[in-house]
């Protein structure tokens, strides 16, 4: 059978693709072979669980080790793989092994998964990708395992370094954690372990920072100055993400959640609040416990989430460093925003204006809505919409609480953050071509 996508729409492909994956997910996950004994699985709860994995959010309404079998926590794994990396990019590793053609409106669909800037090359940077997420997650593996295997044991061991390992390169957030540090308890346990968060950290931001920043720093090494401008305002950004955050972080949390802390664990614990949320959905500290100033800037780093075309949830960094670019050239007067000797097209600006309204909309009205349906705090919902919409995972413990509505809507958001919100919007609307008539223009005075 012939792998014919011409028929449908690009962006439609790939939502149907996740949704796919959600669907199977859940059945699997509703099987009594996937819940330990004595437990019960609703259908809602296998469809939040298939969600949030396959979305690689993170976001649980059972705690992962507790309450699914190892069969349970392997479908998990395989959603959260394959979500990370997109279907499509999943499918097309069985043409390059069965040695089969694809046509153009295939290829055209692969580079939009896996966000490339050109379809020449496409099917050389997916076998790329495929084959750097094996070698990192490897790696990966293989350095949690020198911590978890001594206290573990060799089989748990090399099990939970190999789920983790996984699960942070794809930035899901879903943990084994529970039967070792207790229920919903992440990497608590691990809070001062500079090793172990260090692992994690490298884990999360690779997967974060885009398959074409991997691309250019693989065939470009120490020749910046060849980089492509996308990769140069990813690497430039996430390298002020993370400093920044992390000197923000130790200060306001010095006399709160990181009182008696040792120096080496009180930096340790602000470097993992600093990247975490950007959007892995792990924590080595209690979300609740922050102050208000951490809770704030953990929002806006889930908010903003990694690069595009990564295995990162948010508007992405480049959406944040477009806009504000946009806005230092209006107040300058200038009618074209620039950086790094490149001029950014209007285009370009407004499709980052449409990401951060529409994300920021969606977020906003389903907290609402929640809000309406459900008398919880205001402050812990919208923290768990942002989360769900940046599909990061970070939880106040509000997602348990919620009933079945507010539970669909959240799942709903984290669609929604996976596929894109703007790609989703795409996909539901039917496209119109151009219009014949073109209305006159009038001024509108702004701001």
């Amino acid at each position: 059978m012939r792998f014919q996508l011409g028929r449908i729409s690009r962006v439609r492909v790939i939502v149907l693709s996740f949704l796919l994956v959600i669907l199977i997910g859940t059945l699997l996950l509703w099987l009594p072979c996937s819940t330990r004994n004595g437990l019960e699985t609703s259908l809602l709860d296998a469809l939040f669980t298939a969600v949030s994995a396959t979305c690689v959010t993170g976001l649980v309404v059972v705690d992962t080790w507790s309450h699914w079998t190892v069969f349970g926590q392997i479908v998990i794994l395989l959603m959260i793989q394959i979500g990370g990396l997109g279907f499509i990019t999943i499918a097309a590793l069985f043409f390059m092994m069965t040695k089969k053609q694809m046509n153009l409106s295939t290829r055209t669909v692969l580079q939009d998964s896996i966000s490339a800037t050109q379809n020449g090359g496409v099917f050389r940077l997916t076998r790329k990708i495929l084959k750097g997420t094996i070698l990192i997650e490897t790696c990966g593996t293989l350095l949690l395992s020198v911590r978890f295997v001594p206290v573990f044991g060799i089989v748990k061991g090399l099990y939970y370094s190999v789920f983790h390992s996984v699960s942070a390169f794809c930035n899901a957030g879903f943990d084994l954690m529970g039967g070792y540090s207790g229920a919903f308890s992440s990497f608590s346990a691990f809070y001062g372990d500079t090793y172990v968060t260090v692992v994690l950290c490298l884990l999360i931001l690779i997967g974060g920072i885009g398959f074409l920043t991997w691309n250019d720093i693989t065939v470009y090494g120490r020749k910046v100055q060849r980089y492509s401008l996308q990769t140069k305002m990813v690497l430039s950004a996430t390298v002020v993400l993370i400093l920044i955050p992390v000197v923000l972080f130790y200060i306001t949390e010095y006399n709160g959640l990181m009182q008696g802390y040792s120096i080496r664990e009180r930096i340790t614990a602000s470097l993992f609040c600093a990247v975490a949320p950007r959007t892995a959905g792990f924590n080595s500290v209690e979300i609740t416990d922050l102050s208000e100033s951490g809770y704030f800037m953990t929002v806006i780093l889930m908010f903003i989430g990694g690069a595009s075309g990564s295995t990162a949830g948010g508007v992405k960094i480049t959406t944040i460093v477009v806009m504000m670019l946009s806005c230092v050239a209006s107040m300058r007067q200038e009618k074209e925003a620039h950086i790094f000797g490149r001029r950014l097209d209007h285009d370009i600006v407004a499709k980052a204006a449409n990401v951060f309204v529409i994300n920021l909309s969606l977020a906003s009205v389903i907290t609402a809505v929640i809000c309406f349906l459900q008398p919880l705090s205001l402050h812990d919902i919208f923290f768990e919409t942002i989360s769900a919409i940046s599909t990061v995972g970070m939880t106040t413990g509000v997602t348990r609480a919620l009933g079945m509505v507010p539970r669909l809507l959240v799942a709903f958001l984290m669609f929604c953050g996976r596929v894109g919100s703007l790609s989703f919007a795409l996909a539901v609307t039917n496209t119109h071509p151009e219009p014949l008539i073109k209305y006159p223009t009038e001024h509108v005075i702004t701001g």
